[in-house]
């Protein structure tokens, strides 16, 4: 928020009027020394020599131009010569070193364009020279408006006049500066907002000396390197929030700590300030590149060291506030993955993430069990709620450790029948003896467990293999069930096996038969089926191997 009752002072008001005027003349001076360069081409590729002295002659003013631009914010100007003084004679002299280049550009350009005009070939050449003079008298132009550096009374008066006039510069200026507080005396050791653990890497001893000085007064933790092998052995021992890295350095340079931080995964995302006596652009492009947050050329000013340093940690705060959300998430991803693959087979889990939205299958030779405890109704009229549902947590849980040990999958549990079957995914040919070990290590988990049962449970088995469909129901509750005629079977096995027996059909039979020992049952009469062939499944045959 601007406040209005700030008046800025008359020099930081001059310094940022210049700014303006700088940046107002800088674009058009750009463009008549590109179309310049543009034009020295054009003549060279063309066999144009005859023009090339002048166009030489036009390039060297527009780089005069462009210097003398470049060097507006930097003049040392004395305090009654100033803009805010409005001195007419410093007006003047600025006019005057701005018009001089225009105009040599404008004469050498419209007498060249005379001499070109009745040369054949040199069509783009006039077009191309043309928009070079329109640049020169478009900035010619302006030059009054921008460099005479009055208020206007209104901000109303600003906004009506042109872009670029005098009075438009200078409240575009003033209005800025006005929104800028100026720094106060003592703030570069004020205390920082986010006092951290910085460590400060330098070959020269009093420069570390004197950072360490200097951030510990902020309220900074620091700690010192003297080159940068020892900062990299630093660096992998202890946590840091923030380098300030020295660039010339006698064993590694800062470059090279700076690539390896950033090749090393735990040591990447701390942010590196540069600061260096080196101050060429090659130099900085390349730490940048090379992952600085920042570059600072020495002698640095100690009030903008401390906003760059405020600004980098609380950039890496943000990105350590963004790692821990998405660290969060993943976690939270992987919860509910593990949620859904609780409730659907793994397989099917992964079509639905794929953008599968009806999953239903039809699965030839599938094996199916079921499993229920004999007498449990009478039972859970005697037992309290809590510890009924224990027994069969228990139980059950148990069972679910025997289909992962097997690879069967478990389908699901009805009061107190429990459902399995084998062959459903990657085209299993030893689904009957998968089931058959479940089976089997049902029965001998179940002796132990009652031993420590309140009461103990007897179970009976039906298993059946066949042809099934298979897929996923629901909207809300989903599920995934199979159905068909086998399935049907093995519930109508199990309810008519024997306590503590499996009951197989004769399908499942003739896939268990040479591994299994299986005693044939007589006289079994299956409602809807009538008279059934089955066999009990009472253990692995000796030297069976398991498949």
């Amino acid at each position: 928020m601007v406040s209005h009752d700030f008046q800025p002072s008359a020099d930081r008001s001059d310094r940022a009027l210049l700014a303006y005027v700088q940046q107002e003349l800088s674009a058009p001076a750009e463009a008549i020394a590109g179309y310049a360069e543009i034009l020295l081409d054009e003549a060279e590729r063309n066999g144009h020599r005859e023009f090339r002295d002048d166009l030489e002659k036009i390039h060297a003013a527009s780089r005069s131009l462009i210097d003398f631009i470049a060097s507006l914010v930097s003049r040392s100007r004395a305090p009654t010569r100033g803009p805010s003084e409005d001195s007419e004679d410093y007006r003047r002299d600025l006019r005057h070193n701005l018009r001089t280049p225009i105009n040599a550009i404008k004469g050498y350009g419209e007498m060249l364009r005379e001499d070109a005009a009745g040369v054949d070939d040199a069509r783009a050449l006039v077009s191309d020279l043309n928009r070079l003079l329109e640049e020169a008298s478009r900035l010619l132009d302006r030059i009054d408006g921008l460099v005479s550096f009055s208020l206007p009374e209104t901000e109303a008066a600003a906004t009506d006049a042109e872009v670029g006039a005098g009075h438009v510069s200078a409240m575009v200026a003033h209005r800025f500066v006005a929104s800028v507080q100026p720094i106060l005396e003592g703030e570069a050791d004020s205390v920082a907002v986010l006092p951290s653990r910085i460590l400060v890497v330098d070959d020269n001893a009093s420069n570390r000396e004197l950072l360490k000085r200097r951030l510990e007064r902020q309220g900074h933790s620091v700690a010192l390197a003297e080159n940068g092998s020892c900062s990299l052995e630093m660096l992998r021992k202890e946590p840091f929030d923030l380098i300030l890295l020295d660039l010339l350095m006698p064993d590694i340079s800062g470059l090279d700590v700076l690539s390896i931080l950033k090749s090393e995964p735990d040591l990447r995302d701390i942010p590196v300030i540069v600061i260096s006596a080196l101050n060429e652009i090659d130099s900085i492009v390349r730490c940048i590149q090379a992952g600085a947050e920042d570059y600072l050329a020495k002698p640095f000013d100690p009030v903008l060291l401390r906003a760059r340093i405020g600004s980098s940690l609380e950039k890496k705060r943000l990105r350590d506030r963004e790692r821990e959300a998405l660290e969060a998430l993943c976690i939270e991803k992987e919860r509910s993955e593990q949620l859904l693959l609780n409730i659907l087979p793994a397989p099917i889990v992964a079509r639905l993430k794929s953008g599968e939205t009806v999953i239903a299958d039809h699965v030839n030779d599938v094996t199916i069990l079921f499993a229920d405890f004999v007498g449990f109704t009478e039972l859970s009229s005697r037992l309290p709620a809590p510890e009924l549902v224990g027994v069969l947590g228990r139980v059950f849980s148990a069972f679910d450790g025997l289909a992962l040990k097997f690879g069967v999958e478990k389908i699901k549990t009805i009061g107190d029948a429990y459902m399995v079957a084998c062959g459903l995914f990657d085209d299993r040919d030893d689904h009957a003896h998968a089931v058959a070990d479940m089976a089997l290590a049902m029965a001998e988990t179940l002796d132990i467990l009652n031993d420590a049962l309140p009461a103990p449970l007897e179970i009976r088995m039906g298993m059946n293999s066949g042809d099934v469909v298979a897929g996923v129901i629901g909207a809300h509750k989903f599920i995934y069930d199979i159905w068909g005629d086998a399935v049907n079977v093995a519930s109508r096995l199990e309810s008519n096996s024997l306590p503590g027996r499996i009951q197989v059909s004769r399908s499942t039979y003739e896939h268990l038969c040479t591994d299994f020992v299986l005693t044939p049952r007589d006289g079994l009469e299956i409602k809807g089926k009538g008279a059934m062939e089955a066999f009990f499944l009472t253990g692995r045959r000796q030297g069976a191997a398991s498949r």
